[in-house]
């Protein structure tokens, strides 16, 4: 295999979650050039790993153009391999007919018939997403790797260098979806629980979470608290969490950051289980969860509220 092509144009996590294959290839096929196709904005999670040949971006806001542009370049590649890890129409459609020897994804695909080789994804049978990822191309190699790894850049690390002057833990109290968030209470109790009360405590997100961070660090006093949602990028959030005493986050995208970068984390499911195939990789990991709920979990994603008007599995989690 001299050209590999890895398509993975999901969210954060998914990527996050699907570089384990490149440490795998490079293992088996030392001399390959290796390139990911991620959607714009999930780039820079990939641009600095020392295996990757090139990052592609599929500009999803530009759908028909930007897919007709990828494919036209995909297939002056000439790839030996293409190994697609998404499930949807427009990354079967790069995959079918990007010119590649043999391509590779899987069966829910729903252009997976006409790919060289298809695989089972099942979701709820033990497995780690990981785990099902590798099987991909569990053939073609000795060895695959379990554990995803970023490689934040120098100037990540120095970004983040100036809230490093003493102990201190991240939280990450946001998720898209309303089930899979642990309501602010939950948030509330776990910083008046942490023991070290001279550690810092950063809260991390986005721009669009500043709002919930800065309720919560409105409600904790004697407790020095920063709210970063907005300030740091993926990368800088990733090496801020590397050097933190724990993160405490969602089964959402800072879960998957703080197990690439094998840091102690701590995971509150809500709706959702850890048996779907996404819980922490990192060495030191504990998740929590409320047990014996008839109506957990409710469904592979989140939703906007409750099916069931309580919340419970979200509400008794502390």
């Amino acid at each position: 295999m001299q050209k590999i092509l890895i398509i993975q144009t999901a969210f954060i996590g998914d990527v996050i979650l699907a570089t384990p294959l490149i440490e795998t290839l490079r293992l088996q096929f030392p001399n390959s050039k290796i390139d990911f196709l991620v959607k714009n904005g999930n780039q820079n999670l990939l641009i600095n790993h020392p295996n990757l040949n090139r990052v592609l971006v599929f500009d999803k806001s530009k759908k028909i153009k930007s897919l007709l542009a990828l494919l036209k370049e995909i297939r002056k590649e000439k790839y030996d391999l293409a190994v697609n890890l998404q499930r949807f129409f427009s990354s079967g459609l790069l995959t079918a007919f990007s010119g590649a020897k043999e391509q590779r994804g899987f069966k829910k695909n729903p252009l997976s018939f006409l790919f060289t080789k298809s695989f089972d994804h099942t979701v709820n049978n033990g497995l780690h997403e990981v785990e099902r990822n590798s099987a991909l191309i569990e053939d073609l190699c000795k060895k695959t790797f379990k554990s995803p790894k970023l490689f934040p850049s120098a100037s990540d690390f120095d970004k983040i260098s100036t809230f490093q002057s003493k102990s201190y833990y991240c939280i990450a109290p946001s998720s898209v979806w309303f089930t899979k968030q642990a309501p602010k209470s939950v948030w509330i109790k776990t910083i008046h629980s942490i023991k070290d009360k001279n550690a810092i405590i950063y809260l991390i997100g986005g721009s669009e979470d500043f709002n919930l961070c800065e309720e919560i660090s409105i409600e904790i006093k004697n407790i020095e608290i920063k709210n970063l949602a907005g300030k740091l990028s993926l990368m800088e959030s990733a090496a801020l969490i590397k050097g933190a005493i724990r993160t405490f986050v969602n089964d959402s995208g800072p879960l998957h950051l703080a197990s690439a970068m094998n840091a102690p984390v701590t995971v509150y499911f809500c709706s959702t289980s850890p048996s779907f195939g996404f819980g922490p990789l990192s060495d030191d990991s504990e998740i929590i969860e409320v047990k014996n709920l008839s109506c957990k979990p409710c469904g592979l994603h989140g939703y906007k509220s409750c099916p069931k008007g309580h919340f419970e599995c979200g509400e008794k989690l502390l």
